[in-house]
């Protein structure tokens, strides 16, 4: 039986083990950093880390949830990697309150660099600690032992992690500097490893919170108004109750309605005929859906500057030229679900929220409890990238669950509420100016961008909470000051001598937040468009334009790569190739984008595309493959065919109305990755969207003649 540390000290008290982390590897061991990376500089123990289970495997525990990027398995290798084991005799604990470290968000394609290298430095420490130990118990030099298999051997002596602890844990501040494994030692970490959840969900097991049953589990839905500021009027209770035999009860607090029954398709039901039902009052429509890009620019903004250097451009710019992306939403496959469960005055919650303790923090607000008393679990969702309703129907289950103790509350979205109450990605414009020299080298870049922001996560706010604006005593929004990464990736990668970006943030008429990669898509993607309007202009190929324009030999290294694997020609027969480059963040994956379009009759095809990505050092490179891979079919979608449709109320409520790239229309894609063993690991989840969606608009320029600046790519902007 697999005892966790916590179940120990239940038990038997608080023992623990100490040594000196001094050095026990070989001379050929790497000594990286000198000070804690990641989160270990919040949480410098390595029991918050790890812990070594009865049967001898070992537990790591990430504040962290698995979104599909495969950050359980890559935290598994860098594990099993410094405790030469087995990987499959490591197990990931995810994101839960009081039991992971609070890592605040899985976001900003940073767990490899925060949480993985964490990891890394806590299992090597925990190296350290049982080799002296066994040293100690052997009476044997630290050179003389091998660690493998989960034991250790001195010639003829061999003891086990569970022998040499007897109960105790390993504990210990973690301090620099700390030797790690040798990088050429590595016979796990920077391999692809196979993942045991991926053949769950194709079998169809339990995976995701959806799945999640519990003993006279009750169901829920939520009665919603037909616009975002509409209140309660009035509702017919016997209308449902008279109709639905297995309704438990209606819950109301102010304009917050909700019903509770024995199964789902009753709740459903009482959810229908509930709505049909009630009364809410009328409200100012929502604007702008008619001509959204002329709208937007007439809002009142707060301006800021990004960058200025050198001087101002002055008097006629070579070319000049605006841009436009709509809302785009997350469309999760799995409608946004949670659990919840209010006993002994204690709130469990089971919630693919990507920020566990933040929610919590939240709902400390929300429900006027004391974090001590709100445990939240954090399980795998079906899908998402950002922030979409997760965290609200949290909020909501919650709700419910204190007006029903004891039982377990589980509130399943619709398709319908899914697309209309999400966050959405905001809409975004941009206008871009430049002077090209004597050389066809630009010495005047400028650049303004408008945009809502690009974050209202919880954060520590109930009034980010879906429900919270609907209470009887309600949480109103202040409306965000905060950009939350709408000049990300602004700024372009490349060596420009004078150059002037300015930022604009309004508040649009929908509700917005975190959606992938923020607010680099729509940048990247004017930014690159432009700079092939420009080489176009220079008379000058694709690549050889931006090379002219970079300097670091990593920037270079991926568009020569590129270059190899799919050089541009010129267009012919309504078919073409275009690419596109970035570094995400400016500080993050370097990424570079091929992408081979055929146009008919307006319709444009995705045939294939290719990357090349230097993510630094690679732990998993299936992993990097796979996020590449999708990055690229997602963005492929958001350019040709994603737009959240409005006019008084949202339209866009199914994938009718919201379609986006089927399976079948997938374009064949090749990756390739730059391994780069003795750098820093970099983000490379949200990396390649930008590129994707620029190279895209390229092709399509040099396969008809016409450029489309305003997304998606219709056909009709195309006839």
């Amino acid at each position: 039986m697999e005892q966790s540390r916590r179940d120990f000290l239940k038990t038997t008290g608080c023992l623990t083990i100490g040594f000196s982390l001094g050095a026990l590897y070989t001379a050929t061991s790497a000594l990286p950093l000198q000070e804690l990376p990641g989160s270990l500089k919040r949480y410098p123990n390595i029991d918050a880390w790890l812990e070594v289970l009865a049967n001898g495997n070992v537990r790591v525990f990430t504040g962290k949830l698995e979104l599909g990027q495969g950050i359980r398995i890559a935290i598994a290798q860098v594990a099993a990697e410094e405790l030469d084991l087995d990987v499959s005799k490591v197990t990931v604990s995810l994101a839960e309150t009081g039991v992971t470290p609070n890592e605040s968000y899985t976001a900003g394609s940073a767990s490899i660099e925060t949480s993985a290298m964490s990891v890394r430095y806590a299992a090597a420490a925990a190296r350290q600690q049982l080799l002296q130990l066994a040293a100690t118990r052997l009476n044997v030099p630290v050179g003389e032992l091998k660690m493998s298999d989960g034991k250790i051997k001195a010639k003829n002596r061999t003891l086990t992690f569970t022998e040499l602890l007897d109960g105790k844990k390993l504990s210990g501040e973690i301090k620099m500097p700390l030797p790690l494994k040798a990088k050429q030692d590595y016979r796990i970490s920077g391999k692809s490893v196979h993942r045991e959840d991926l053949s769950a969900m194709v079998s169809g097991d339990p995976v995701f919170v959806h799945d999640l049953r519990f003993p006279d589990m009750l169901h829920a839905r939520i009665v919603r108004p037909p616009v975002y500021e509409a209140k309660l009027e009035s509702f017919n209770e016997q209308s449902v109750r008279s109709k639905v035999p297995g309704l438990q009860k209606i819950v109301v607090n102010g304009s917050f309605l909700a019903v509770i029954a024995k199964n789902e398709y009753q709740s459903i039901q009482a959810q229908k005929i509930l709505s049909e039902n009630t009364k809410w009052s009328s409200v100012k429509p929502l604007e702008g859906g008619n001509d959204l890009a002329a709208y937007l620019r007439k809002l009142p903004v707060r301006s800021q500057s990004v960058e200025n250097k050198g001087s101002m451009l002055s008097g006629e710019p070579t070319l000049r030229a605006s841009y436009f992306k709509p809302y785009i939403m997350h469309g999760a496959t799995g409608p946004s679900c949670a659990v919840a469960l209010y006993e002994d005055q204690q709130l469990h919650i089971w919630t693919h929220s990507q920020g566990v303790y933040p929610l919590r923090e939240s709902l400390k607000d929300l429900l006027q409890l004391p974090a001590e008393r709100i445990h939240i679990k954090g399980v795998p969702g079906a899908g998402c990238f950002g922030h979409n309703g997760a965290d609200d129907v949290a909020a909501e289950a919650a709700l419910l669950a204190i007006q029903l103790p004891g039982k377990h509350i589980r509130l399943q979205w619709s398709r319908q509420e899914e697309h209309g109450w999400e966050p959405y990605g905001s809409a975004m414009l941009m206008d871009a100016a430049a002077v090209l020299d004597g050389n066809g080298k630009i010495s005047h870049w400028q650049y303004a961008l408008w945009s809502d922001t690009h974050s209202t996560r919880p954060g520590g706010k109930a009034a980010n909470l879906l429900p919270a604006g609907y209470l009887e005593k309600p949480f109103p929004a202040s409306g965000s000051t905060y950009s939350g990464g709408a000049s990300r990736n602004s700024e372009p990668y490349y060596n420009f001598p004078n150059v002037d970006i300015k930022a604009h943030s309004f508040t649009g008429p929908l509700r917005v937040s975190a959606l992938r990669s923020l607010g680099a898509f729509a940048n990247i993607f004017a930014v690159e468009s432009f700079m092939e309007e420009l080489a176009v202009v220079a008379g000058k190929d694709a690549y050889t334009f931006r090379l002219m324009h970079l300097k670091d030999e990593r920037a270079i290294a991926v568009l020569e790569k590129l270059r190899s694997m799919a050089p541009v020609k010129p267009g012919s027969n309504g078919n073409a190739v275009g690419i596109a480059f970035a570094r995400y963040k400016n500080s993050a994956a370097y990424a570079a984008v091929a992408a081979q379009v055929q146009v008919s009759n307006g319709v444009v095809t995705v045939q294939k595309m290719w990357a090349v990505i230097d993510a630094g050092e690679i732990i998993n490179p299936d992993g990097i493959k796979n996020q590449t891979e999708g990055g690229m079919v997602q963005a492929a979608s958001w350019t040709l065919r994603e737009q959240v449709k409005y006019d008084t109320q949202i339209r866009s409520l199914d994938w009718i109305s919201y379609p986006v790239m089927s399976m079948s229309q997938a374009p064949e894609v090749e990756i390739a990755l730059i391994d780069r063993p003795t750098e820093e690991p970099l983000g490379a989840g949200e990396a390649v969207q930008g590129p994707a969606g620029a190279a895209i608009a390229n092709a399509v320029y040099h396969a008809t003649g016409i450029r489309v600046r305003d997304l998606p790519i219709l056909p009709e902007k195309l006839l």
